[in-house]
């Protein structure tokens, strides 16, 4: 089912992306970019949930219909991606190199990445910059998250409708605390990859589900003008003052997060940010995310291989080639 499309979540989207490539390209300015990632978290817990909760409400909800949509929106650009980069890696990596390559491959077609790289590969290490497939980490929660949240939504609403926002808050505050509490008592991998370090981020974004839907946030163009100017300026803070030393993700993940909640809250109709995300630009940017999402890490991962020094020209040749790729994924695979 259709839901409104807003234009300023796609410029949310470009928001997201931006710093994730640039940080992930060794750009010093962007040294918080990976905050990018828990935007996505945000948004997608926002997006699926509007969806089930409005096809629940007209009655048309389908656990078919619903992997189904999953699996056209997820699976064809993803497994694209792969097999060139599996083409790439036969020219790049060595016989040793190639075997954990292609258990990365498998890890990411059975969405545990996340998993399989808390056992061989901490994040914010610079051996995980010669990894291509290290970003599916964060696709392979996603899918976690869209195989189980689905059911438990079905069943809240079939027996237990009116707990709906406490079992959203429950999930928030329970994940949160679990985050908080390994980011304290462990190295950081293990808090970092691990699924239930990260539910709190997409209950976020499906308490704002809620409150759009079912409350009548009718406040005045100054006050939702005020909160969705602090909402992006949380992001930005992130993006620019964050970086790999940062306890993450942790309590100041509500930095991001929470600055993603109000840009989702406040930012329509005729506010001040919506029209900034509008612009056409950041839309178009946004509308091609997913595919630049993928293809960025590995073309970056082959340029540090493959050159001894990875230089500041041939970075930004392995962006600009990953963003016609991005084009080319988004309007002849994404949109088939």
């Amino acid at each position: 089912m259709l839901i409104k499309y807003r234009s300023e979540i796609d410029g949310l989207r470009a928001l997201a992306i931006l710093p994730v490539i640039f940080f992930h390209a060794g750009f010093g300015f962007f040294s918080g970019g990976f905050v990018g990632v828990d935007i996505f978290f945000v948004i997608s817990g926002y997006l699926i949930t509007t969806v089930i909760i409005k096809e629940l409400n007209n009655n048309i909800f389908s656990f078919k219909n619903f992997y189904e949509r999953r699996a056209r929106r997820i699976l064809p650009a993803l497994i694209f991606v792969i097999l060139i980069t599996s083409f790439i890696s036969f020219i790049f990596l060595t016989q040793s190199e190639l075997a954990s390559y292609f258990k990365s491959v498998i890890s990411t077609l059975l969405f545990f990445s996340n998993f399989y790289f808390y056992k061989t590969t901490p994040y914010f290490q610079s051996e995980s910059d010669l990894e291509p497939l290290l970003h599916t980490w964060s696709l392979s929660i996603e899918e976690q998250f869209y195989i189980i949240f689905p059911i438990a939504l079905w069943l809240f609403y079939k027996f237990f409708k009116r707990y709906i926002l406490l079992f959203y808050i429950f999930s928030f505050i329970s994940s949160l605390f679990i985050c908080q509490f390994l980011a304290l008592k462990t190295g950081g991998t293990l808090n970092f990859y691990f699924t239930f370090s990260r539910v709190w981020e997409l209950a976020l974004g499906a308490i704002c589900a809620y409150l759009i839907i079912h409350k009548n946030l009718s406040f005045s163009i100054l006050v939702k003008n005020l909160l969705s100017i602090i909402g992006i300026s949380l992001i930005i803070f992130s993006i620019f003052f964050f970086n790999r030393q940062t306890v993450y993700p942790s309590f100041y993940t509500l930095f991001p997060t929470v600055g993603t909640a109000f840009i989702i809250l406040f930012a329509d109709k005729n506010s001040f940010i919506k029209k900034i995300l509008s612009i056409k630009l950041f839309v178009s940017i946004g509308l091609i995310s997913y595919s630049l999402y993928l293809w960025h890490q590995p073309l970056l991962a082959f340029g540090r291989i493959h050159f001894d020094d990875f230089s500041t020209i041939q970075k930004l040749i392995s962006l600009l080639l990953s963003l016609l790729l991005s084009i080319f994924s988004y309007y002849f695979i994404e949109k088939i």
